[in-house]
């Protein structure tokens, strides 16, 4: 296992690419999903809290960073206004489903739960942006995708006690993260 601290390195990675991301949301070069950045920084927030409840030690900084930087893209697509992706009712049904996810988390207010359930809702927060990166992977940059997967990698390098609250939201933060890269960089959605 790596030092605890090089979950510091994972967050700073993913920092360096979600500010490449946020410098091209502002210039219009892409255009991010609102309603998936928006819910991207309730739902870590909310596993954050559940996994300080459950123990979890400086590792659970990689789920409050995934809660922050989301926030700041977010806000980001309101200084370009050809910055962000339009909304359709499949991106509007999904953010319906991420908040039944957050919700549900709120009633069980168990933090293995709580952590299961903001997985769930983040994941389909995530279903917008895969669609539109799927059929449409010049409106997204491959590097931040990359960048962000390296803060679940570095996590689960520093991880001592292998039980669902340590690891996750670092195992879906990373795997998330590649798959989304994989569509962009390789424009899989486009024909050949």
């Amino acid at each position: 296992m790596l030092n605890p601290n090089f979950v510091y390195v994972g967050i700073l990675i993913s920092a360096v690419g979600l500010g490449s991301y946020f410098i091209d949301t502002v210039k219009g070069k892409i255009k991010p999903n609102r309603i998936s950045f928006a819910l991207w920084s309730i739902a870590p927030t909310i596993a954050y809290f559940a996994e300080i409840n459950k123990g979890v030690g400086i590792q659970s900084l990689m789920t409050l960073s995934l809660g922050l930087f989301p926030f700041i893209i977010f806000l980001g697509t309101f200084v370009n206004k050809k910055a962000y992706w339009k909304l359709n009712n499949f991106d509007i049904s999904c953010g319906i489903l991420s908040l039944v996810g957050m919700l549900l988390w709120y009633f069980t207010r168990d933090g293995n739960l709580a952590i299961f359930f903001s997985i769930l809702a983040d994941g389909i927060a995530y279903l917008p942006t895969l669609v539109k990166a799927y059929r449409f992977p010049e409106t997204e940059s491959a590097f931040p995708w990359l960048a962000a997967s390296s803060s679940g990698l570095f996590t689960l390098l520093t991880v001592t006690i292998w039980n669902f609250a340590n690891i996750a939201f670092p195992i879906y933060i990373l795997l998330i993260n590649i798959v989304v890269f994989v569509i962009v960089k390789f424009k899989l959605g486009k024909p050949k």
